[in-house]
């Protein structure tokens, strides 16, 4: 048996891994040698081990992590296949907000900061009839996109009249879990299931308006929170977005979305 085993040293050229792999895969529980000295404490691994390394070094290439790696060779091939179904997906949802992130600073570097008209207003109070959900920063734009499945059909199936735009309500901090709420103006439908109403109350606001992908949109809060700043005010929560051209009426550079901080005086 010893003669079919290969030295660590060996098994690390075949597999075109370095020692050092294979020690930290061994420590983390991924690949075990088949046999340790005792007495040298030296490492032999057999030749048909080289597809579970090569393996390991292939995912971890593009960046799954070592946990992950280790339930996926573990598990049945139906289930292996759910684990990087779910990673791809992960992976796929970062280089999405890489790419959007790649965008906006393309447009700083060609225009630096955008020069957004910032409006103090008085905002009037409404009422909103509200689906809710938790989600990620990274999960907002799929977040909405169910809420604003979950409401319409509701206000549908009510009859409830309600007016235009599409309302978004977000937390000041964007936190790891947050609440956000998407609704609309309604003056009736109290008690309706699947909704909730929220009264936003009436008062001083900063505002602007944002022509251009949900991905910039970074860009317009930059210059609402500095001018709230510079007048020595608070921002309050929720931010409110309203959606006055969405994905459905324009392609992204089109779209118009109107921005809505309340602000009060800083008692600071």
């Amino acid at each position: 048996m010893q003669d079919e085993l290969l030295t660590i040293g060996r098994f690390a050229r075949l597999c075109r891994l370095s020692i050092k792999q294979l020690r930290h895969y061994d420590d983390m529980g991924l690949l075990a040698p088949i046999r340790v000295d005792s007495g040298s404490g030296y490492r032999y691994y057999a030749p048909a081990q080289a597809r579970d390394a090569l393996t390991i070094a292939l995912l971890r290439e593009m960046d799954l992590p070592l946990a992950v790696i280790a339930r996926a060779l573990g598990a049945e091939p139906e289930r292996m296949a759910q684990i990087l179904r779910a990673e791809r997906d992960r992976l796929a949802e970062r280089i999405s907000r890489d790419q959007a992130r790649l965008q906006v600073l393309e447009r700083l570097a060609a225009d630096g900061l955008p020069g957004y008209e910032v409006t103090m207003n008085r905002a009037p109070e409404r009422r909103l009839a509200v689906v809710r959900t938790v989600c990620t920063p990274a999960e907002i734009g799929t977040s909405v996109e169910k809420c604003v499945g979950r409401l319409l059909p509701v206000l549908g199936k009510t009859g409830i009249a309600w007016e235009p735009p599409l309302w978004g309500l977000y937390p000041l901090d964007l936190e790891d879990r947050m609440e956000i709420a998407v609704g609309v103006q309604a003056t009736q439908g109290e008690g309706s299931p699947g909704l909730e109403f929220e009264v936003l109350p009436g008062g001083l606001v900063a505002e602007t308006l944002h022509v251009g992908p949900y991905a910039q949109l970074p860009l317009a809060y930059n210059a609402l929170f500095a001018a709230i700043h510079e007048r020595g005010l608070r921002p309050q929560a929720p931010v409110r977005e309203a959606y006055l051209v969405g994905p459905e009426e324009a392609p992204p550079e089109g779209l118009m979305t109107r921005l809505i901080i309340p602000a009060q005086e800083s008692t600071a």
